[in-house]
């Protein structure tokens, strides 16, 4: 009851849905902003009621495009927020924002209505990339948006995706070199991944795209942290770079596994040992708030074993590692039954892990390989 509460807000509205894209996001011709705002505090005072007496140290507006949100709206929701649970000193209020003019022209907007982080999607600093990402806006248009962004918040970040067909890694490293010197505090650089259900998945089903191989995306993978790393942005965890102090407050509750409320469609949340999960569709969210005074789809209490293999899962993208003796009182269970002890020393010989006492954490060798990682650890 101690630990950081976070609470996710998301707005799942586009103007058009890139090919990359597997959240859950929707294109709608008209909202009706004014019944969206009083179903996101509907949803919001639900939650509210069952976790009394705590303290928010993060709100994060996601999406889709948050920034689409009206200004007014977001200033509604922190404020019912602030109401039904107080904020912790120096709370982190992040929004993700898409950088189109018309976007960016709210900055000074939804700065004052409390948001005091941002995170741009900018995703290429080459217009051929952009177009085919499937991006609305252009190079010049995503920079003049970073820099109202650097106008209005102290905090801001954006994000990259590389290993995109046919970037050689002497063009990354030049954009990336481009992206370091416009001084955010903070990088969040993805590999595209070809994901089930998206237009991109379809194209490479048929033969149209063709990503990246493996060696060639750990080649690109070792130099981003390499250049971060020497920029002074390390990797904290596997996609994200920060100056020290400057990491994603919000994020790292849900890597540290602890509590964070989820409202709106398709929000995903974790409540004391509870999965909650919201409706996805627009339209079914909002029914269930009509009908029930809330969106929930499921409630559902986490097995000791799934929190321990969630939190196994969660902790170990994160630089720092994880505190098994923490996973182990998770899961309800000794220090030596969270992890496979010869899959791990197998591990840590090859150099994949290290181990400190109760404390593990994957090398920079062993972050391109994660997912094997944790694969033969929790099997």
């Amino acid at each position: 009851m101690t630990d950081p509460l976070a609470l996710y807000v998301h707005w799942p509205f586009c103007v058009s849905k890139c090919p990359y894209c597997d959240f859950n996001s929707h294109v709608r011709d008209n909202v009706d902003q004014a019944a969206w705002r009083a179903a996101l505090l509907t949803d919001l005072a639900y939650e509210a009621a069952l976790l009394p007496g705590r303290r928010l140290s993060s709100i994060f507006f996601g999406g889709g495009t948050p920034s689409l949100m009206p200004p007014a709206t977001v200033a509604a929701i922190i404020a019912a927020a602030e109401n039904a649970w107080g904020f912790e000193p120096g709370i982190e209020i992040t929004l993700e924002a898409n950088p189109s003019s018309v976007e960016a022209a709210r900055f000074a907007d939804l700065a004052a209505a409390g948001v005091n982080r941002v995170s741009l999607g900018l995703q290429a600093l080459d217009d051929s990339a952009l177009k085919f990402l499937g991006r609305a806006h252009d190079v010049d248009e995503g920079l003049a948006a970073l820099a109202t962004a650097q106008a209005n918040f102290k905090r801001v970040s954006f994000d990259l995706i590389y290993a995109r067909p046919d970037q050689t890694l002497a063009a990354w490293e030049a954009e990336l070199a481009r992206a370091i010197g416009f001084g955010t505090e903070h990088l969040s650089l993805y590999q595209l991944t070809i994901e089930p259900g998206t237009r991109f998945a379809t194209d490479a089903a048929a033969g149209r795209l063709q990503v990246p191989d493996a060696d060639f995306g750990a080649d690109l993978f070792e130099v981003t942290r390499a250049m971060t790393s020497a920029a002074g942005l390390p990797a904290y965890e596997i996609s994200n770079h920060a100056r020290p102090g400057a990491e994603s407050r919000h994020n790292l509750i849900y890597w540290r596994y602890t509590d964070y409320v989820g409202i709106g469609p398709g929000a995903h949340g974790r409540r004391g040992g509870v999965a909650t999960v919201r409706h996805k569709k627009p339209e079914n969210w909002m029914s269930a708030i009509t009908r029930n005074r809330n969106g929930a789809e499921s409630e559902t209490p986490l097995a000791p074993a799934m929190r321990q293999t969630e939190a196994m899962l969660m902790g170990l993208r994160l630089g720092e590692g994880v505190d098994l003796a923490r996973i182990a009182a998770l899961g309800e269970c000794a220090i030596d039954a969270v992890i496979d002890e010869n899959a791990a020393a197998t591990l840590e010989r090859e150099g994949l892990i290290v181990r400190d006492g109760t404390h593990l954490r994957a090398t920079d060798r062993g972050m391109p390989v994660l997912n094997a990682i944790l694969a033969a650890l929790v099997a």
